[in-house]
């Protein structure tokens, strides 16, 4: 299913008594979106345990994307994207600093990816918590900057025609030398003084869960003359979004990071795409099945980025013991999104009874599997208090 072959195809390939009907039927009746997003947080989790991850980034800061998949044109999913030209619908992605996926969700094309920025965070329900979002111009807005910034979450886009946004002087009085005709508008800090106490009970209900926070960023997201909620989100959002954009003028680091996390996201799209050979088409209508099969390729691709971690740390050990010498700086460049060792085509053996490879008894892997287990017990009774 990750790779997109289908139980037909994939049973094909599988040696021994596996038929297509079994491989179905599990999925079916033994996996769950709930069990799928359960099984990926553990792989991560897992992941965020080993050395090598935490020299790439400390996982705090996340980048949002979304990349485009083809469907079959009559579902409710399903759309015309204008900016591939095709019908389709969108993988919407958080993406660590340190090259994993945290959260992922089809949405369909035409509605604005920043609505989803604040869902992917508190959904993520990671034990690092990450604090800083990266987007490119579909996951911003001044809605988005208002509740991310109530919310503590550092949102850092890389805007597309950013002249063209509503930038606000703190008082009608203020004038500056070089940068005076970028402000075309006022703050209103009384509007957003009067609404504050309201701003921040939908923050809170937004980080309870009471509230839908794709939901309510839709409804504060359109134009409303009587919604004085509506008009203090843009007030409020307007200000953290000036004071965001006078950063990024100023500071060509603030630019070349931004870029940078923006891209990793880049990497992981063509990635994940790149494990899913079966097929160019989502073959299915139904939106539960929809979304488990981004699970899958989320999935494959996390385990495929573990098994590639592993293989690197066992390597610079190696080399080490070898007398090579390299910094922590030098190993900060890989990425484990690795695919010539890869074997996508072929026949797959499935031997249940095969003893484990032997990396995973390495004390590398013993570590980070006995963290795990003092880890999940934690995240189980928080999933049951919630």
């Amino acid at each position: 299913m990750g790779c997109n072959l289908g139980p037909n195809q994939a049973a094909r390939h599988l040696a021994g008594n596996v038929t297509p009907h079994m491989l179905s039927y599990t999925n079916r009746r033994h996996l769950s979106l709930e069990k799928l997003d359960k099984a990926n947080r553990e792989l991560v989790e897992l992941y965020l345990q080993l050395d090598l991850p935490k020299l790439w980034g400390d996982g705090k800061a996340v980048a949002a994307d979304g990349t485009q998949f083809d469907f079959y044109d009559d579902n409710l999913l399903a759309g015309y994207h204008f900016r591939y030209r095709k019908m389709g619908a969108v993988a919407y992605r958080h993406v660590a600093n340190n090259y994993i996926a945290v959260f992922q969700h089809f949405i369909p094309p035409g509605i604005w990816e920043a609505i989803y920025v604040i869902e992917g965070l508190l959904k993520a329900d990671l034990s690092v918590e990450a604090d800083t979002v990266y987007s490119d111009t579909q996951g911003q807005s001044a809605t988005v900057f208002a509740f991310t910034h109530l919310l503590g979450i550092n949102l850092m886009p890389r805007i597309r025609n950013w002249r063209d946004l509503v930038m606000c002087r703190p008082d009608r009085g203020a004038s500056y030398k070089h940068i005076n005709r970028l402000f075309t508008d006022t703050a209103d800090w009384h509007l957003i003084e009067t609404h504050w106490q309201d701003l921040m009970q939908v923050a809170l209900s937004i980080q309870a869960g009471k509230i839908s926070s794709p939901m309510l960023l839709r409804k504060l997201g359109s134009y409303s003359r009587r919604n004085k909620l509506y008009h203090a989100a843009q007030a409020l959002g307007s200000v953290i979004r000036t004071i965001f954009l006078l950063n990024w003028i100023g500071s060509r680091e603030l630019r070349q990071e931004v870029t940078a996390n923006t891209n990793k996201i880049e990497s992981y799209n063509g990635f994940s795409k790149w494990l899913s050979f079966g097929g160019d088409v989502i073959a299915e209508n139904d939106p539960d099945e929809q979304q488990k099969r981004l699970r899958y390729n989320d999935m494959v691709a996390s385990s495929v980025i573990l098994q590639n971690t592993v293989d690197m740390m066992r390597i610079l050990q190696k080399l080490a013991r070898e007398g090579w010498q390299f910094t922590d700086e030098d190993v900060s460049f890989l990425s484990p999104y690795l695919t010539s060792n890869v074997k996508r085509f072929g026949e797959f053996n499935l031997k249940l009874n095969r003893p484990p490879e032997p990396w995973i008894k390495d004390s590398v892997f013993q570590q980070a599997a006995g963290s795990l287990r003092v880890i999940t017990p934690r995240q189980l009774d928080t999933e049951k208090t919630t």
